[in-house]
């Protein structure tokens, strides 16, 4: 299993006249929501609000319900980020309802590829620094669970950076 090269499958997008993205890591609590509330926020910047549908989730479902880590809505907050999506497992058919499936770490994306219905699927799914422009070094969105202060920023420059190169790839 390999990962679809993301500048084709980002071509492919750019045609549709709605673009359905869902963000993965592990719990839903940190990183997918923060991605999906920054892209929020940039989609909307751009009056582009109704070109996309975002969403998050993750594979582990013990926060389901909940809303994101206290700590990240904190950090995301003061950036002007409101981050009030409530956690939920990936469920079988995301990989129907969704244009692009993109995971933040290897681990992500090995699970996704896994779950996947099939090839076709699979090839839905990207890594989220894979669209990264300025922190090209890093090959995964770090969790910042067991951080500091300092992992939950970084998180978030991550974040900002793969969220502006992919919506720059999508309608650029």
């Amino acid at each position: 299993m390999t990962l679809t090269d993301t500048k084709q499958l980002t071509d492919t997008l750019r045609q549709k006249p709605r673009i359905r993205i869902l963000f993965v890591c592990l719990g839903n609590i940190c990183r997918s929501p923060a991605a999906q509330g920054i892209m929020q926020s940039l989609v909307d910047a751009r009056g582009l609000s109704g070109r996309f549908r975002l969403d998050s989730c993750g594979f582990y479902g013990g926060h389901a319900g909940d809303l994101p880590d206290r700590r990240m809505r904190i950090h995301a907050a003061r950036r002007d980020y409101r981050l009030d999506h409530r956690s939920r497992q990936i469920r079988p058919w995301d990989f129907d309802d969704f244009d692009l499936i993109i995971g933040m770490d290897d681990s992500n994306i090995y699970d996704l590829l896994e779950a996947a219905p099939s090839p076709e699927a699979q090839k839905k799914v990207a890594r989220m620094t894979d669209f990264c422009r300025a922190y090209t070094c890093h090959t995964a969105v770090p969790d910042p669970y067991y951080e500091g202060a300092s992992g939950f920023e970084l998180v978030l420059d991550l974040l900002e950076d793969a969220c502006a190169g992919l919506l720059d790839a999508l309608t650029d």
